[in-house]
């Protein structure tokens, strides 16, 4: 039977190809499985939520709380099949375990990226995947948010209303852009639908597509080796073929993924929809994105209102300023960092990040002007504390902004000096002492 199937289907070359690829035994090359089996979990997750859900904001008769007959208590259907869901056996754990793993998922691919620039594992060869992991991150990014959206409750309405205004503050063509975007205006009868479509099937499709790209790719390149590699087998391949010891391995971390996800679930709620009621008038004060988009929150926070200006008709304002063109730039140079390499050798071992303090230390700069962003996004708060003056607020956070990623950046090259130098100092002591002895 096998000399059948391998005569037509020629699954020797598979195995050969793909099945005995070596996968390092390090666990920091697990991030990147961690952040597919979240994949894995959130599609099926999806399929079950979307079994109970109804996509459109047309309005329904509440049925847990219908009202009377001369004055029904109508909402949108969205919003119902959201109580419905939470209802039913198991439904708000199906949405906790969906809401939770997608965060899971984010932070998982962040830290993933987080080690291949550390490591300089963005290098030649590797510049393509390094920019599909971008991709990676910005469309995952996108399919949480409209996520967010479906429940339609207020909090969802408002959110979707910030997202309209800051796709209609693009200049010229704005008003156009989000109009297709969302299906007309805001709020029209299409939004959810549209939203829907968008997370559903073309935001896990492009997902899908550039993590299937991302995996070839990587089996073509093979993984960076871990620097214990060059001491084992230099310029060999060193680890366990992926069947059958890599397998079991992956198969054991993703049954383990899977309970922490669960037994977290069980413990920690999520976005209350009863809690916020349908969509209403009311605004809700201080909407805060979830935590891998709060530093655009907070930088557009920091942003005077008055600022912006008008060229050739088209008004460039502080919300697109701060929502649009600033998170470009930074996403653009993110995507440069390849560029930025000087080095014209392929990167065969990850490299050591105390080696490479310049690309470290502006690593870290960037992260501390994330983190200053973030913590911006909570101004309001930090003003009602009283931590801040309404006065002063913005001056301190834009101080901060300049102030922190500095200090960050040369106090980092402050403390691998500082390592290096004793490095060397250990070294020529193992040296003298050696001499010594002959």
């Amino acid at each position: 039977m096998n000399q059948w199937l391998d005569e037509r289907l020629h699954l020797s070359r598979l195995n050969d190809k793909f099945l005995r690829k070596a996968f390092p035994v390090h666990h920091s090359f697990f991030l990147g499985e961690i952040t597919l089996f979240s994949l894995i979990i959130l599609v099926l997750t999806g399929i079950l939520l979307a079994l109970a859900y109804e996509p459109s904001n047309s309005l329904i008769v509440n049925s847990f709380d219908p009202g009377t007959s001369d004055k029904p208590n109508l909402i949108p259907a969205a919003y119902h099949s959201a109580l419905k869901i939470n209802a039913m056996p198991f439904g708000d754990m199906l949405r906790r375990i969906h809401h939770w793993t997608a965060n899971i998922m984010i932070a998982a691919a962040v830290i993933h990226m987080m080690r291949i620039y550390f490591t300089g594992a963005f290098k030649k060869p590797r510049e393509i995947n390094w920019w599909i992991g971008m991709l990676l991150l910005i469309f995952a990014a996108l399919t949480a948010v409209t996520g967010y959206a479906l429940p339609y409750d207020n909090y969802a309405y408002n959110t979707l209303k910030v997202i309209y205004g800051i796709a209609a503050s693009i200049p010229w063509v704005g008003e156009w852009v989000a109009q297709a975007a969302f299906a007309g205006r805001f709020p029209g009868a299409g939004i959810i639908p549209r939203v829907y479509g968008y997370h559903i099937m073309l935001l896990p499709m492009i997902l899908v597509a550039l993590t299937a790209a991302h995996m070839l790719i990587m089996i073509k390149q093979k993984h960076t080796q871990p620097q214990y590699a060059k001491r084992i087998a230099y310029k060999k391949i060193v680890g366990v073929p992926l069947m059958t010891q890599q397998t079991p391995i992956m198969l054991l971390l993703a049954i383990g993924f899977a309970a922490i996800i669960v037994l977290f679930s069980a413990f920690i709620p999520v976005h209350p929809v009863e809690f916020f009621g349908p969509p209403s008038t009311t605004p809700i004060n201080n909407i805060k994105p979830d935590w891998y988009l709060l530093w655009v929150f907070g930088a557009l926070a920091i942003i005077p209102g008055n600022v912006g200006f008008t060229f050739l008709g088209g008004e460039f304002g502080s919300e697109f300023l701060g929502a649009i063109v600033l998170p470009t730039v930074i996403i653009l140079l993110m995507f440069a960092v390849p560029m930025f390499d000087r080095s014209r050798d392929n990167v065969y071992y990850a490299e050591n990040p105390t080696n490479h303090p310049v690309r470290l230390a502006a690593g870290i700069a960037f992260m501390a002007l994330l983190i200053v962003w973030s913590v911006a996004g909570y101004k309001p708060e930090l003003i009602a504390s009283g931590i801040l003056s309404t006065g002063n607020a913005n001056t301190v956070l834009w101080i901060a902004t300049f102030l922190v990623p500095a200090l960050s950046y040369f106090l980092t090259l402050a403390i691998v000096r500082g390592i290096r130098s004793l490095r060397e100092s250990d070294a020529r002591d193992r040296a003298a002492f050696s001499h010594a002895d002959d």
